[in-house]
């Protein structure tokens, strides 16, 4: 029973992701929106919406290493496989906007995490801090997609009335499959992660263990459906603004909310204060060297993205298990493979530099 509800959850992530992004690719041109903007709103907080319902029932029920889990180890899935998976399947093109403004905020979110958990615990004050700035972020968002569309000169012609009238009904249609993809997505990641979670309970591993691994993967499942079919459709911008979006969401509403409603807010633990979280906000940062250089995430890159997210999996079990060979490789990482990546990065960094400063030279 419990492999079939997984399955089923599967199915209706993926028939889910479709519905939801034909139809917010649809409602962006139908209302003169910006796909980047719709993947950043709509799309982005639709599919955390199964983060938000499990991490808010876990805060009430006082598991509170679920609920953080679920926050920091959706946030690292999503970089690392989801947009490693996207860009493999075709190199993802990052918008200017996400460059300049959205992921500096995914970055900031990040460490104000990391600092306001400091103290071994995100209070009641500190979620209402987490949620203002989702507010704020979302109403800004808004507010620039709607003077965007004023300021384009194809929204400033004049609609007859049968033209309205027929931009009305496709307006509903595309809501309509928005609404659909949306109950699909959230019905779907609860049977598969209460299916997980029956799984990896009976193995007996540990809440936030659980929590970062197969809870995070579960309730990101719909933004790897979505990202990955929004990738194979050509809409990058909503593939890599779901991403950003819905790490932005998960930090700062599904964790400023579970903080809120827990009786004692969210206890941090001292593992997840001296790895997971710091984990979170360095995969953060990585992208940005990443989309800066000529503001596309390139099939190798999304392949260094994997690898991590593959040796990041491979430590947790390690560590969960008492595995002899964490500690070697814990150095392996750290004096191997870390050290080759950040050079790496730096040359494909300055490398445009060099090559933009010759051309003016010459």
């Amino acid at each position: 029973m419990t492999l079939l509800m997984f399955a089923a959850g599967l199915i209706m992530l993926v028939v889910g992701a479709e519905a939801l992004v034909r139809g917010a690719s649809k409602l962006a041109r139908a209302v003169g929106l910006s796909p980047l903007i719709i993947g950043l709103t709509i799309v982005a907080f639709g599919t955390s919406a199964p983060e938000m319902a499990v991490s808010v029932l876990a805060g009430l029920a006082g598991n509170a290493d679920i609920s953080l889990g679920n926050v920091v180890g959706s946030n690292i899935f999503n970089v690392l496989l989801i947009l490693g998976v996207s860009s493999v399947i075709t190199p993802l093109i990052v918008s200017t906007q996400l460059v300049r403004l959205d992921v500096p905020i995914m970055v900031a979110a990040s460490f104000l995490t990391w600092i306001l958990g400091a103290d071994g615990k995100i209070g009641h004050s500190d979620g209402i801090l987490l949620f203002a700035g989702i507010i704020l972020y979302t109403a800004f968002l808004v507010y620039q997609g709607r003077r965007e569309s004023k300021e384009a000169p194809e929204n400033k012609e004049p609609t007859s009335n049968d033209q309205k009238s027929f931009l009305e009904g496709k307006l509903l249609v595309n809501i309509g499959l928005i609404a659909a993809g949306l109950v699909l997505l959230v019905w779907g990641s609860n049977w598969l992660v209460r299916g997980a979670v029956s799984i990896a309970e009976y193995l007996g591993v540990s809440q936030l263990l659980i929590g970062l691994t197969v809870v995070a993967a579960g309730t990101s499942l719909p933004e790897v459906a979505t990202s990955v079919v929004a990738a194979i459709h050509g809409e990058r911008d909503i593939a890599v603004g779901n991403v950003v979006g819905s790490n932005i969401f998960n930090i700062m509403a599904v964790l400023g909310m579970s903080a809120i409603v827990a009786a004692k807010g969210i206890t941090i633990s001292d593992v997840a204060l001296r790895f997971d979280i710091p984990i979170m906000t360095a995969v953060a940062v990585a992208c940005l060297p990443i989309f800066f250089t000529g503001n596309v995430i390139s099939r190798w890159e999304g392949g260094l993205f994997l690898g991590y997210y593959l040796a990041y999996t491979l430590y947790l079990i390690l560590s969960a298990t008492h595995n002899d060979m964490l500690p070697l490789f814990g150095r392996a990482m750290l004096w191997f493979v870390i050290p080759i990546t950040v050079i790496t990065l730096l040359v494909v960094l300055v490398r445009p530099i060099r090559t933009r400063k010759k051309v003016q030279e010459s």
